[in-house]
C-alpha cells in the first residue's frame, strides 16, 4: 500500500514545470512589451491603455505562477485542490467530458455538475462557472486523461473498492 492510497488519494495532477514557466514568461514578456509601448512617444490615452494592459499582463503572470503551485487531488470523496478546496464532490458530478468537441481547457477535461457552484478560477489549473468545472491548461495531457478516466469510473461506480 502506497502513501497515497493510505491518504485516500487515487490520483494527483500538477502543472508541468515547463508549461508553467513558459506561460508565466510569455505573460510577463507581454507585460514588458506593453510597458515599452507605453513609454514610447504616443498620445496620452494610448500611453494609459498600454500601461493598463501591461499591468494586467504582469498581474496575470503572477496569478498563473501562484495558482500553479497548487495541484489537484482525486479521492473517493471528490476532486479537490491540495490546499483543501473541494471543487466537485463525487455525488455532485453528472458526467466527465474529455472528447475532442468538449468545451474544455487545453490538455484537460470538463466536469458537468448537478448543482451550480460559486465562480472560481486558478489560472492554468482549473475554473468553475455554474455547473461546469474545467480542469487543465498547464497540466500534462497524460495526467489529465488518467484523472478523467479514473473520475469517470468513480462517477459510474465501476471503480472497485480497495
Amino acid at each position: 500500500m502506497t502513501a497515497g492510497e493510505r491518504d485516500g488519494v487515487l490520483i494527483s495532477i500538477s502543472a508541468s514545470p515547463m508549461r508553467r514557466w513558459l506561460g508565466v514568461l510569455c505573460l510577463a514578456a507581454l507585460g514588458v512589451l506593453m510597458f515599452t509601448l507605453a513609454v514610447d512617444d504616443l498620445g496620452g490615452l494610448w500611453r494609459l491603455l498600454f500601461l493598463a494592459l501591461g499591468l494586467v499582463a504582469v498581474w496575470f503572470a503572477d496569478a498563473l505562477r501562484r495558482a500553479t503551485q497548487d495541484s489537484l487531488v482525486l479521492t473517493r470523496a471528490g476532486l479537490s485542490t491540495s490546499s483543501g478546496r473541494m471543487l466537485a464532490p463525487v455525488d455532485d458530478i453528472y458526467r466527465v467530458e474529455s472528447g475532442v468537441l468538449a468545451f474544455k481547457p487545453s490538455n484537460g477535461f470538463l466536469v458537468r455538475l448537478k448543482t451550480p457552484q460559486p465562480w472560481g478560477w486558478a489560472p492554468g489549473l482549473w475554473w468553475v462557472r455554474g455547473r461546469s468545472l474545467g480542469i487543465g491548461g498547464v497540466v500534462g495531457g497524460g495526467q489529465a486523461r488518467a484523472m478523467a478516466e479514473l473520475l469517470s469510473a468513480l462517477v459510474e461506480g465501476v471503480l472497485p473498492e480497495r
